[in-house]
């Protein structure tokens, strides 16, 4: 993996170059994940002309999900109590003789840009933007591999969880075994707080699970994803429990359904993003549910729950092919519960059979 890391830093150099700065300062967390490997949260990159250094804050620093960081890099532990591994990298690249350096001004505070100014008033700093955002939307092999792997293991919680008794069990108690059994299966943790909705809670997009007790014709609506190696899957389903569902859950249910099918087959390279907005979007419009739905269909995954590309109606640009998305519809009608159905996918070119279903749990309506 070391030549891999070293690629996407010898790509953003290039960049940097080109612009105009003869070095970068990458600062986001789940960049310089991107760039270096694990390191420890709070590190920095900071690439020069002649090597890449990460600096790294002393002290019990949570490790990523990466075993460790990348070979060929310059590793400096800051001794207590110096302080922050930005400013540090800025009077290093003064020290380097390095006369401009690119940020990311967005992952910076305003505190921190002016102490980095303090320290180094001579050194032009430049806006990098979103060039590593924007780098990491294509997806390597390796990449895609991790996000497979985090989506068999979110899919195999889910299982588990649907064979066991869930009448009369809290919608908080559901949430934790769901993320012990992520645990369980090998993900270094959940991808992001998950969501289990009942009754008039189902459907409710991020609902934080309450002490509701599961009843007899409840929807259930479970959103949850893994996180293996730093890569983050997400699945969304919904079922009915203990008896044979309600004609308007059947009805519901089957609107979310084709929404999420019409956005899924919609995604393809050079396809518009907010082609597959709107895709799912119109089904549900046509069946009444224009007012209930949410700013977008679906996002990118990866390194972070939700990254470039939006799938939304004003999305710019196209998708590429080996661009993991969710295509994540959901209704809900207050007072009675909702369906939300979430798949995570990996843009592919027909020739190649389609978009890439990694989330495979079943998306029929269960009574369970």
């Amino acid at each position: 993996m070391s030549e891999v890391y070293a690629a996407r830093r010898a790509r953003l150099r290039e960049r940097c170059g080109a612009a105009g700065s003869e070095a970068a300062l990458v600062s986001g967390v789940a960049n310089v994940r991107y760039l270096a490997g694990g390191v420890p949260t709070g590190a920095v990159v900071l690439l020069g002309p002649a090597e890449d250094t990460v600096l790294v804050p002393e002290g019990p620093a949570e490790r990523t999900a990466a075993d460790h960081p990348a070979e060929g890099l310059r590793i400096v532990t800051l001794p207590a109590p110096d302080g922050d591994p930005a400013v540090a990298a800025a009077e290093r690249a003064v020290e380097a003789d390095i006369r401009s350096l690119a940020v990311e001004e967005h992952h910076l505070t305003v505190a921190r840009h002016r102490a980095l100014r303090s320290v180094a008033p001579r050194l032009l700093l430049a806006d990098l933007g979103t060039a590593v955002e924007q780098q990491r939307i294509v997806k390597d092999d390796e990449e895609i591999s991790a996000l497979r792997i985090a989506a068999e293991i979110a899919d195999q919680a889910l299982g588990e969880l649907l064979e066991s008794i869930l009448v009369g069990r809290t919608e908080r108690h559901l949430a934790l075994e769901l993320e012990r059994r992520l645990v369980d299966h090998g993900a270094y943790g959940a991808a992001f707080t998950t969501s289990v909705g009942t009754g008039p809670n189902s459907g409710i997009a991020g609902h934080v699970p309450t002490d509701r007790r599961v009843e007899e014709g409840d929807f259930l609506c479970v959103c949850l994803g893994a996180d293996y190696r730093g890569y983050r899957s997400e699945i969304a389903r919904t079922f009915v429990i203990g008896t044979s569902p309600a004609d308007w859950q059947i009805e519901l249910y089957e609107q979310v359904f084709a929404a999420q099918r019409a956005g899924r087959e919609r995604l393809a390279p050079g396809v518009p993003c907010r082609d597959v907005d709107r895709a799912a979007r119109v089904v549900l419009e046509s069946a009444g549910h224009a007012d209930r739905l949410g700013p977008r269909i679906g996002h990118g995954v990866g390194l972070e729950n939700d990254e470039d590309p939006r799938l939304t109606p004003s999305a710019m640009g196209k998708l590429d092919a080996c661009v993991p998305v969710t295509v994540d519809p959901g209704v809900h009608l207050p007072g009675r519960g909702g369906v939300r159905i979430d798949d995570t996918l990996v843009v592919r070119p027909e020739a190649d059979g389609g978009p890439e279903l990694l989330t495979i749990t079943t998306k029929e309506l269960l009574a369970l």
